[in-house]
């Protein structure tokens, strides 16, 4: 399992150079780790996502912007991510808005493309970008998920939310160092209770829910600067609602923040380069969902019918 010798492809090699980003010892210890260790499921597992990143182009996603502008915008608002910064080893931080995403302005379809894309950028520009800085490989990054404003609707969005999870554990594994939890609503951990013991022992290890916007315990891992919007302060102004007082360049999900206007020029630069050949086409890029795995299907399954016995 060592190096591409094991990939008689072109096309996956391809694709393997653009997972391992010259470090494929790291890369083969992730699918490693994601398989307990079993190397013929982990080599199975490679390359799997091998083919399907072959299969659904993903080694061009980065060529293809989402437009117009005011669509891409509205996933933004709508899909609430992006990076705040950096922890005090290096590791990018990922800021998630759970609780107020509402994937309400786009097709699945584009919404599927944009989570693709940033992970994308974070592999092959963020991640590459802070292990020379740093002088060591990052392969990881820490993420902040704000659970303000989660309600009973979000059952609506449980599937698209499967295939995004399944996405990550199946073709972008072990990326995350440790997940911080924050800002948790009751309803929150009326199913967490339930959903905790269903969880692999490795991924119990790296969940941390924290008491309130968590800046107390997150500043020891992270320089203010790093910190989200929505840990910056506690009460009333915590959350990831849209309309902070410090604006939306420090809110870390909006196109307007330095983060996403980096990747959404760095998309269009690369569909330019590409123009030569082929006209940058509007619509959305139609990805393969793959099956979720057993563990997942019983957890997505589990909160399903929690938030169901919730709402009665």
């Amino acid at each position: 399992m060592v190096s591409a010798c094991f990939v008689d492809d072109e096309s996956l090699r391809e694709s393997y150079r653009n997972v391992h980003q010259g470090y494929p010892t790291e890369t083969l210890l992730r699918f490693l780790k994601a398989r307990d260790y079993n190397v013929h499921k982990s080599h199975k597992m490679l390359l799997d996502c091998l083919e399907w990143r072959n299969q659904n182009e993903i080694d061009n996603i980065l060529t293809k912007p989402i437009v117009p502008v005011e669509l891409y915008r509205g996933i933004r608002d709508s899909q609430l991510v992006g990076l705040s910064g950096y922890s005090k080893k290096g590791l990018p931080v990922i800021a998630i808005g759970v609780g107020l995403s509402t994937y309400d302005k786009a097709s699945v379809h584009y919404y599927i493309q944009s989570h693709i894309q940033m992970n994308e950028y974070r592999d092959r520009v963020v991640l590459p970008s802070a292990t020379k800085k740093q002088g060591r490989p990052i392969s990881t990054c820490l993420k902040i998920l704000d659970m303000s404003g989660l309600k009973l609707s979000a059952l609506s969005q449980i599937k698209l939310m499967t295939a995004i999870t399944t996405i990550d554990d199946l073709n972008y594994p072990e990326k995350t160092d440790t997940y911080y939890i924050v800002n948790v609503p009751y309803i929150f951990s009326a199913c967490w209770k339930t959903i905790k013991p269903l969880l692999q022992e490795r991924t119990k290890k790296k969940i941390q829910v924290l008491k309130g916007c968590g800046k107390d315990e997150l500043l020891k891992v992270m320089d203010y600067e790093s910190l989200p919007h929505f840990c910056r302060r506690e009460g009333s102004g915590s959350g990831s609602g849209r309309h902070i007082s410090e604006g939306t360049v420090d809110n870390c999900f909006s196109l307007d923040h330095y983060f996403h206007q980096e990747l959404y020029n760095y998309v269009h630069q690369q569909a330019l380069v590409k123009a030569s050949s082929a006209p940058i086409r509007h619509g959305s890029v139609h990805v393969k969902f793959p099956e979720p795995d057993t563990e997942g299907t019983k957890i997505f399954d589990t909160l399903e019918s929690e938030f169901q016995k919730l709402g009665n």
